[in-house]
């Protein structure tokens, strides 16, 4: 079995308040990019087995490996053979290594007939990451509570075209966190991008850029370009570093 998982935008993110627990209360539309996309295979066999190609993977696990221990705890299932060719850019704000591993919770689900919902799903790819249980509907969702709070919603930006630019450069959430001031009194993210395309550049905003932008001015060079090209929207998604621009085609 092979399948594509695929990449995400934030649309504004705004960080609102930080928990007792050291994790942080958000808002954000998250969008499935799907013209950026890794290809994970997995099929049975005797021993388990993991290997990867394409861009480098950091660290001795990853959220594939971690999705399998996950439904092995839970399940009787046979041992199987992963590959995963990585092609979202790490550490980039696109939620690749996310998608991974929601991705292999539902093809293991599929692979092993173990019929779990949606709902279990989310359940399960929650305890992998926040970002994780997103990647199981994969479809556009405003985002709340620590990432885990999702509300489906009708948005759809395919009428535009999508611009990305890779900065070589890598932004771990940790460090970007550490730049941010949260801030409750902010508008309702829902009400502002159900305004006009056009309006957003003055009121959707990205809390991370603040710090991002000052410690990586490049970043917002690439930004500030986006607009001369006639971007009507640009922004960092997540915590970086990748710039998108929404053009008119």
């Amino acid at each position: 079995m092979i399948v594509y998982p695929n990449a995400k935008i934030n649309i504004g993110l705004n960080v609102l308040e930080k928990q007792a627990d050291g994790y942080h209360k958000i808002s954000s539309v998250f969008y499935p990019v799907n013209e950026l996309f890794d290809m994970l295979e997995i099929f049975p066999s005797e021993d388990f087995c993991f290997s990867s190609s394409g861009i480098e993977i950091p660290g001795n696990s990853n959220l594939c490996i971690k999705a399998f221990e996950l439904l092995c705890s839970d399940f009787e299932i046979g041992n199987v053979t992963m590959h995963l060719h990585k092609q979202i850019p790490i550490g980039a704000g696109l939620g690749g290594g996310s998608a991974d591993g929601a991705f292999a919770l539902k093809a293991l689900n599929e692979l092993f007939d173990l019929e779990l919902s949606v709902i279990e799903l989310e359940e399960y790819a929650l305890q992998l990451g926040a970002d994780c249980p997103f990647f199981i509907e994969n479809l556009p969702k405003y985002i709340t509570g620590i990432g885990e709070e999702m509300m489906r919603i009708n948005f759809d930006l395919s009428a535009y075209r999508l611009k990305f630019i890779f900065p070589e450069l890598h932004i771990s959430t940790a460090e970007a966190y550490k730049g941010v001031i949260p801030n409750q009194t902010k508008n309702s993210l829902l009400d502002l991008i159900n305004q006009p395309i056009e309006n957003w550049k003055e009121i959707v905003k990205n809390d991370f850029e603040v710090a991002a932008f000052v410690k990586y001015p490049q970043l917002n060079k690439i930004k500030e370009k986006l607009y001369a090209d006639n971007a009507i929207y640009a922004s960092m998604t997540g915590s970086g570093s990748v710039i998108y621009g929404v053009f008119i085609v």
